[in-house]
């Protein structure tokens, strides 16, 4: 098995900046996504983002530009999420998750392993 624990969220204001950690312990794999979503109150789970084993890195639309994923290379135990210049509407639930293929996928139900969570409040 996989575990998956978030860390890092919190309340800042409007143009902060803030990282997520995703600390991954268990089994590992060699083709693998290791990805970002957000799930805000009432909206569906949404993808932020994700990197592959083979490094390959993609961003969706909403965060491009304002989001870096990384991941700690070495060890392969550590995924990060830099945030810069929050909005309001990136308040929201962030989880990070672990899909057993390589292939980036935009959906939630392709991944086969979750963190819990980590709520990031941005103030207006």
């Amino acid at each position: 098995q996989v575990q998956l624990v978030e860390s890092g969220g919190g309340l800042v204001q409007a143009g902060d900046s803030l990282t997520l950690s995703c600390a991954i312990s268990g089994r590992t794999f060699e083709n693998y996504v290791m990805a970002w979503f957000r799930q805000a109150s009432g909206q569906q789970r949404e993808w932020i983002g994700g990197v592959n084993s083979g490094g390959a890195t993609l961003y969706g639309s909403s965060v491009k530009g304002r989001f870096t994923i990384s991941r700690d290379s070495a060890a392969k135990n550590a995924l990060y999420l830099q945030m810069n210049s929050l909005k309001p509407e990136d308040t929201a639930v962030y989880y990070c998750a672990l899909r057993t293929h390589w292939v980036h996928s935009v959906r939630a139900d392709q991944y086969d392993f979750w963190g819990q969570g980590t709520q990031v409040t941005v103030s207006s």
